[in-house]
């Protein structure tokens, strides 16, 4: 979408209610969120199951299981093992750049149903997989459908809904996110006891589930009155549609900004190249600063190895992965939270709160584990549940603000995605340090440079930035 055109209404005067209709439709998108949390939650409990180690890693459960001497941080130290876990996000950011121009040339849901089509492939392989090659290609198919279905959604979502419930809808994305996360984790703790050791087959195999109601579902997904202004010939389909999810026919207003919104992205042959003047600055800034943040906070590492360090500090099998379960269920209740608050309070506030929180919560796992964990050592139980609840609390932290605005804010300004794996045998307790840096920069950033989006329609988010105190200066 165009940034920077003139406008002819109001901001936040557009008609309009919460419709059924764009309920549903925004529930079956969402579920683009489910199969991202799954395989977060799913890779990391099965990379800590003995079994799936024997079978595909045994270097690694050889190390785990009879190396006493080395250091608690590197028992799951492998390449082969990193290449596993990686291959996902690589696949992932690479895919981002080919969905980008499918979702603008061809529209929404087809983006979305390739992100589908993708994951249940990926889904089919690895729970079938008998070797090392098999795994590692379905974990590729995997990345192929997260790098589309999480360029898409969130895109999706904030064109489907009203300017002022927009911030709502669109953390529908991340809730969904915190779901598949929860439910990965309550599988892996079943399928964990069963005793023939094939149970992690089933918990990558199930993930074909939520890829099945994605694809099936995306087939009866509306396409966004912004993507059929774009795409079709006839400017009465989009109106019509828009009228439909707005549940009013009053919609003239919107409606023109959508049509002038088109016109002028029509008129940009070369998006990329247009990005980069100066008037686009501040898009530009923050459509890659924003996602960058998130990934930076460490939340992929602490929620993919969860079940890996809690058994680096001493816990059993069982007990890591429930540990697992229990952090997947606060992230899941503040990020519901988040989603009710989200317009009332404004964006920059719940940065701030949850910057906080995140920043305490990793200067104390950190210190804990260096001063008590070290290379061999143990912590004991007290500690050990110490660290527990700290962790959820960083999560509760996340869940508040990075995790859902962290796709918000890009998507409301357009749309651009960043992974970051950090080997967590490289950086030991300073990862804890290391991620807890950023957060004070990324919280400052805030402060300083990103300026309140709350009930800003997406047509009219040029506005924002020539009153800002520096942007405007780009902009002007």
């Amino acid at each position: 979408m165009a940034v920077g055109y003139a406008i002819s209404s109001e901001v936040g005067k557009y008609n309009g209610q919460i419709t059924s209709f764009v309920v549903l439709s925004c529930m079956v998108a969402a579920t683009g969120g489910i199969i991202f949390g799954y395989d977060i939650g799913i890779s990391g409990g099965v990379t800590s199951m003995e079994p799936f180690l024997k079978k595909f890693f045994p270097h690694v459960y050889t190390k785990m299981i009879k190396d006493t001497k080395i250091s608690n941080y590197c028992k799951f130290d492998s390449q082969l093992l990193t290449s596993f876990t990686s291959s996902l996000y690589i696949a992932g950011l690479v895919a981002t750049f080919f969905a980008s121009p499918v979702t603008r040339a061809f529209g929404r849901r087809p983006s979305i149903l390739i992100g589908g089509v993708a994951f249940l492939a990926g889904a089919a392989l690895g729970g079938a997989a008998y070797n090392i090659y098999m795994l590692i290609i379905g974990r590729v198919l995997l990345g192929v459908g997260v790098g589309f279905a999480n360029q898409s959604v969130p895109l999706y979502l904030s064109e489907m809904a009203p300017s002022h419930y927009r911030g709502a809808f669109n953390m529908g994305f991340q809730f969904c996110v915190g779901i598949g996360v929860l439910v990965a984790n309550l599988l892996n703790y079943g399928t964990e006891k069963i005793k023939q050791g094939w149970g992690w087959r089933i918990s990558l195999a199930m993930a074909a589930v939520p890829a099945s109601i994605l694809t099936i579902g995306t087939l009866f997904l509306p396409e966004t009155p912004n993507s059929l202004i774009q795409h079709s010939k006839d400017p009465d389909k989009a109106k019509q549609m828009l009228q439909k999810i707005r549940g009013t026919d009053d919609i003239q207003a919107e409606f023109n900004d959508l049509a002038v919104a088109s016109e002028i992205s029509k008129a940009i042959e070369h998006p990329f190249k247009n990005i980069l003047k100066q008037k686009y600055r501040p898009q530009l800034v923050m459509a890659i600063v924003i996602p960058f943040f998130q990934q930076v906070t460490g939340i992929n590492v602490i929620s993919f190895y969860a079940p890996i360090l809690f058994r680096t500090i001493g816990f059993g099998e069982s007990a890591s992965l429930m540990s697992a379960v229990v952090t997947g269920l606060v992230g899941l209740s503040m990020t519901f939270m988040s989603l009710l608050i989200v317009d009332k309070l404004g964006r920059r506030t719940i940065f701030m709160i949850g910057g906080v929180q995140m920043l305490i919560s990793q200067m104390l796992v950190g210190s804990i584990m260096a001063v008590k964990l070290g290379d061999h050592g143990g912590l004991s139980k007290g500690y050990g549940y110490l660290v527990l609840i700290l962790i959820c609390s960083y999560v509760a932290g996340f869940g508040l603000s990075w995790g859902p605005l962290g796709w918000l804010i890009p998507s409301e300004i357009f749309h651009w995605r960043s992974d970051l794996q950090v080997k967590v045998s490289l950086l030991q307790w300073g990862t804890f340090f290391f991620f807890g840096g950023w957060v004070v920069v990324m919280t400052v950033f805030v402060h300083l440079f990103l300026p309140e989006t709350k009930n800003v329609p997406i047509e009219t988010m040029d506005r924002i930035w020539k009153q800002h105190w520096y942007w405007k200066k780009y902009v002007s």
